[in-house]
């Protein structure tokens, strides 16, 4: 019955959501229903009942007007998908292992360059109680800060050359069918725990980022104090790995949605799984491409802003003008 059922919604998949091709399909399951029940009570196996059924409920073309449906048969497939190209399991499967690697470098780059402010920090506290010219020991963590940018850059470039090949998934009309659709979700909803702890694990480290110094701050002996010099290493330290898994987490869960996303949702195909369902489509590729990025663009800012001021008390003012600026988005790439 698995077959069969995949079959079917592969038959509507780039049809209308209408209540009227709804209730076609309804109609046509009930009827491969029956005829599967009725081949297999006469002893057929399973091969063979879902061979009959198939055969002989299989064309959407014949059964069209006898549905009700023949109206929407043919005119969404010449407006709506005419080239679309439907992407096998293993193509979803080879996308999700790359994507995942990627989100992987994409994190590890920005740790690395939220990483490099540390080296000059800590070499320069080094400096000031070493015995060793401390114009060496600036020198060094300068050089290392570099080299930490010099690393994340090549690994960034790397990374997105390799992800290059699967520009197309934004670019050309694709599709998923029910099976390979139904595989996505669950993949997503498999990897929801995973990244619901990440996320908090990330949000934590980014707020306790400020412990570090205020402990420092109440040590007066010497070597405190020379570690209070390294205070704003520690913060970052906190932060980068914060970052780390704030951005491998969100990347990973988007490239679930990317590929529940690829359906038209105004198709049978869009409204597969409840992912698919009530989600902004933006028609300019651009701005589309910017606002998959809005809200971990906005964190980091304000983050970066946070921590660079310590004025929380004015920094959250970030989050209601930018829930304003995506709705006003929104609203202006409606019309």
């Amino acid at each position: 019955m698995e077959a069969i059922r995949n079959y079917l919604e592969t038959m509507f998949l780039n049809l209308p959501n209408t209540p009227e091709v709804y209730k076609a399909k309804n109609e046509l399951w009930q009827m491969m229903e029956d005829k599967y029940t009725e081949l297999k009570n006469e002893g057929k196996s399973e091969n063979e009942a879902v061979g009959t059924v198939i055969a002989e409920f299989g064309n959407l073309d014949e059964l069209a007007e006898d549905l009700g449906i023949k109206q929407f048969v043919h005119q969404p497939r010449q407006e709506q998908t005419p080239n679309a190209v439907s992407l096998s399991m293993e193509d979803v499967r080879q996308f999700l292992r790359e994507h995942s690697r990627h989100s992987y470098f994409v994190a590890l780059s920005i740790f690395l360059f939220i990483l490099s402010a540390c080296c000059p920090i800590f070499f320069g506290a080094a400096a000031d109680t070493s015995l060793r010219s401390s114009d060496v020991l600036d020198a060094s963590g300068v050089i290392l800060m570099f080299v930490f940018i010099a690393i994340g850059v090549g690994m960034l470039v790397y990374s997105n050359v390799c992800m290059g090949h699967w520009k197309h998934l934004e670019e050309g009309n694709f599709v998923t069918d029910f099976a390979t659709t139904d595989y996505i979700h669950h993949e997503m909803e498999h990897y929801k725990s995973t990244h619901a702890l990440l996320l908090t694990i990330g949000i934590m480290l980014c707020i306790l980022s400020v412990v570090p110094p205020i402990l420092l701050d109440a040590a007066s002996s010497f070597a405190a104090d020379t570690l209070e010099d390294c205070s704003a290493g520690f913060v970052l330290i906190f932060v980068a790995i914060g970052v780390f898994l704030l951005v491998i987490s969100s990347m990973r869960m988007g490239g679930y949605r990317t590929l529940l996303h690829l359906n038209n949702q105004n198709t049978i195909g869009g409204n597969y799984v409840p992912e698919q369902q009530d989600r902004q489509q933006y028609h300019n590729s651009t701005l589309a491409a910017i606002m998959s990025v809005y809200w971990p663009t906005i964190t980091c800012l304000y983050l970066i802003w946070s921590f660079l001021s310590f004025d929380w008390w004015i920094t959250w003012i970030v989050w209601p003008i930018a829930a304003i600026v995506e709705s006003l988005i929104k609203n202006i790439s409606k019309n």
